[in-house]
């Protein structure tokens, strides 16, 4: 024999034990027909059975309806919106209703979409993990599970996987799962794909089955809490949201043909997507249902105030809440009684019903209890006063972007400092505090409609690569100030203007503030700038005693310089920012009237505008706007350049008629020295 023949042999022999070791083997029966069939068409049974763990106390009447809606939409097709308390299980019922779907062969393509594309890979996960433990499941199911199962989680190991000598061709990855080809199998070649709605994943989705030939779409579709606190505070991404769901997604069966579409969600904030979709006037197709924790609320207010009292006493001095539980105890019925609990079964160990669980959420944060336990997010009492989105955009002047207008005499700037970007905005004054919003932007520049601090591209250090943080913001300070504090206005009259105020936020990275201004030959028209956020029961400025060499203005104060350090203006944000609401909220052609130039949107800006909620509170025959950021924490930054510009303009003298100006002391006169001899 050749040593070619020989080399031969040897691969020949290697390659039928390699093949021998790929090969699954025989495929066991089915553990249990009975009760595999039994679950066929009946998801609830199919949950019951297959997930008892997960599913473990009784369902509520809410779960069933939602189960039967379920049922309905994967067998018949159609459109389920679903919102549930959080916590109720709707993200579990949704994948577990994408596996029971595919296991019996109603659906043979399901993608699990997500607010984006990571929490689209954690649904993956959570159903890759439930085929490999779920025994029971893989004991039933064997010819669509047990190759999958065989896998032990490792993705390289599908290439090489056959069933008598024949690929199976299954894909286990972060975002895909296609189940192999196997004979007799209901699932045979179906595929799960997790996608985020906004990720550029959703169009296009589409699989070659084997044969090479056959192209397959998506058939089901579950959208998974697809918004999140932050895009739901913005009207432009609950608008694209909204479009790319009615639009990409039902489309993603390809033409002519319907999806069954199942969306989990929960509403954040009134008029968002998940309460578009669930609305049935704005979305009918959609066939939305609201749940909620409690549909009535206990009668007997005076027992649960003193309930809360005693339950908040107890955990300031260090309690459990063991002493609310016993008082709730003795007066239960009167406490329960005119409440509705949608899951009475829903409740902590230490704690006695769902209406106390319920009520003790509410009483931790009433905000967050009626928009994620009861999908009612409330609605701010003063909302006829807080700032307008359509109102703002709508209040455009008819100029140019960067034009001035011809009654203009001062010009300032203020910029935002952050990490990533410098927000500024420039704006013209008349005596009287009329404004205009001439130009804003950040720098970089983004290019982009839309977009959020967080994720801006390009960033400062983007921008200048090699140098760390406090490089690239320094960097960018520079940049900002060459390209808009150096700039000549044009006017209509054809003349030129120079910006002559330009504070900087100096509440980051201050020493970079300060180095720049240093540095700058527009020295004199920067300032480092400070927001103090004075409450009712602070003094106010206006009350501070005045040392040589301070200056001061309508709540705003610069004291002097110290020991070589850079003067600082001091801003009281509270009254500032009231007082440009009411730039913003004084109409067209009225004294004191703020306008923005005409552009095609000013939508982002307005979200900026109108980011910060105010509480109108009184101490001591005192009364201010106190102003404060959501939770969520949602952009502002132009928003803080805006309330700036106002500010810069009160120090180069502009004011409003009867605009209160501080107290001065009146100039003492040095007495002349008399010697009487």
């Amino acid at each position: 024999m050749s040593y070619e023949q020989h080399k031969a042999r040897a691969n020949e022999r290697q390659r039928q034990q390699v093949a021998k070791g790929q090969d699954i083997g025989d495929i066991p029966p089915v553990d249990n027909s009975r009760r595999r069939g039994s679950t066929r068409r009946s998801f609830r049974l199919f949950c019951e059975t297959y997930f008892p763990e997960t599913f473990c106390k009784a369902w509520s009447e809410d779960h069933l309806k939602v189960i039967g809606k379920i049922e309905k939409v994967t067998l018949d097709g159609g459109l389920f919106a679903l919102a549930m308390p959080r916590g109720s299980g709707k993200t579990v019922l949704c994948w577990v209703a994408v596996l029971w779907s595919i296991l019996h062969g109603h659906r043979r393509y399901a993608c699990l979409l997500a607010c984006n594309k990571d929490r689209a890979t954690d649904l993956i996960d959570t159903v890759q993990q439930a085929i490999r433990f779920n025994t029971k499941l893989a004991a039933d199911f064997p010819r669509e599970l047990c190759p999958l199962v065989k896998l032990e989680g490792e993705p390289r190991r599908c290439k090489g996987q056959r069933y008598k000598g024949e690929p199976t061709g299954p894909v286990w990855s972060a975002d895909k799962l296609v189940f192999p080809n196997i004979p007799g199998s209901k699932a045979s070649g179906a595929i799960i794909t997790g996608a985020g709605l906004t990720g550029g994943d959703v169009r296009g989705q589409q699989h070659i089955l084997p044969d090479g030939q056959t192209v397959i779409r998506p058939d089901l579709v579950v959208p998974d809490d697809p918004q999140t606190d932050e895009t739901a505070n913005s009207e432009l991404e609950t608008r694209r949201r909204v479009e790319l769901l009615n639009g990409a997604v039902l489309g993603m069966a390809g033409p002519g043909k319907k999806i069954a579409a199942l969306m989990a969600c929960t509403v954040i904030q009134p008029d968002d997507m998940a309460e578009q979709m669930l609305d049935r006037e704005k979305s009918p197709e959609w066939h939305g249902e609201r749940m909620k924790m409690l549909y009535a609320d206990p009668s007997n207010g005076e027992l649960w105030d003193e309930y809360a009292t005693i339950r908040r006493l107890e955990f300031l001095n260090d309690g459990t809440g063991s002493e609310a539980t016993e008082f709730y105890r003795t007066h239960q019925d009167d406490m329960d009684a005119g409440a509705v609990a949608a899951w009475p079964e829903r409740y902590y160990e230490d704690e006695l019903s769902a209406v106390q669980h319920a009520m003790n959420l509410r009483f931790r944060n009433e905000t967050a209890f009626f928009a994620e336990y009861q999908n009612e997010p409330l609605v701010d009492d003063q909302t006829s006063e807080q700032l307008d989105k359509a109102e703002i955009e709508k209040k455009v002047n008819g100029y140019k972007r960067g034009q001035v207008p011809a009654d203009v005499t001062q010009m300032t700037a203020f910029a935002d400092v952050h990490d990533n970007l410098v927000y500024w905005m420039v704006c013209g004054w008349t005596p009287q505090f009329s404004g205009y919003v001439i130009d804003y932007g950040t720098w970089p520049e983004q290019k982009r409609a839309h977009f959020y601090l967080h994720a801006a591209r390009p960033t400062m250090k983007q921008k200048h690569p090699g140098k760390g943080i406090e490089g690239a913001v320094h960097a960018g300070l520079e940049a900002y100030i060459a390209d808009v504090v150096d700039r000549e206005w044009a006017a209509t009259t054809g003349s030129f203007l120079r910006i002559t105020k330009a504070p900087i936020d100096h509440g980051y990275l201050s020493h970079i503030v300060e180095s720049v201004i240093r540095s700058s030959r527009h020295r004199a028209v920067l300032l480092p700038a400070k927001g103090v956020g004075l409450r009712v029961t602070n003094k106010p400025f206006s009350e501070y005693r005045k040392h040589r060499g301070d200056r001061a203005g309508v709540h705003w104060r610069m004291p002097a310089a110290k020991g070589g350090m850079m003067p600082l203006l001091q801003i009281d944000t509270n009254y500032w920012k009231s007082f440009a609401r009411e730039r913003l909220a004084t109409p067209k052609g009225e004294r004191g009237c703020l306008s923005l130039f005409s552009a095609r949107t000013h939508r982002l800006l307005a979200e900026h505008l109108t980011a910060e909620r105010f509480d109108r509170v009184s101490s001591n025959g005192r009364t201010i706007d106190q102003w404060t950021l959501p939770k969520r924490r949602p952009d502002n930054h132009w928003w803080d350049c805006l309330v700036g510009n106002c500010v810069a303009a009160s120090m180069l003298g502009v004011a409003l008629p009867g605009t209160e100006r501080p107290a001065t002391r009146r100039k003492q006169t040095r007495r002349q020295k008399v010697s009487y001899m």
